[in-house]
């Protein structure tokens, strides 16, 4: 994701391709810093976490910026993980969210998930952008 935003810089990086519903890349990556907060810190790490998603989709900003909440949102998951017990059930999840209520390993495992999809996601955006 970070390659994308540098090769797109700051003129494309918060523009939407003209879809209905589409998202920018800033809005794409921002979105996933969220998902990392949410599911690495008040899931796995059990700490209080403070997300406004609806606003994720709403943010902008310079891709400088972007990558430094990026490097500092990697350190934060980093930290999340150094006392990982995989095996654990997460406390902050609902009993209907299985597998993700079963194992702070799953939990994980979404995460990576979500970030690969918005990879493709942000891969097509940056296409569709780039071809305009």
């Amino acid at each position: 994701m970070a390659e994308i935003l540098r090769e797109l810089g700051d003129d494309l990086v918060n523009e939407r391709p003209d879809l209905e519903g589409a998202n920018s890349p800033y809005v794409i990556c921002f979105h996933c810093l969220g998902v990392m907060e949410f599911w690495g810190g008040a899931t796995v790490a059990e700490r209080p976490v403070s997300r406004d998603r609806a606003a994720e989709f709403v943010a902008t900003g310079t891709v400088a910026e972007l990558l430094a909440l990026a490097s500092a949102a990697r350190g934060r998951l980093e930290e999340d993980l150094v006392d990982l017990r995989s095996m654990a059930a997460p406390q902050s999840v609902g009993e209907d969210a299985e597998p993700y209520n079963l194992a702070k390993g799953s939990v994980l495992l979404h995460i990576v998930e979500e970030l690969y999809q918005h990879l493709g996601q942000m891969e097509l955006t940056r296409d569709v952008l780039v071809a305009r």
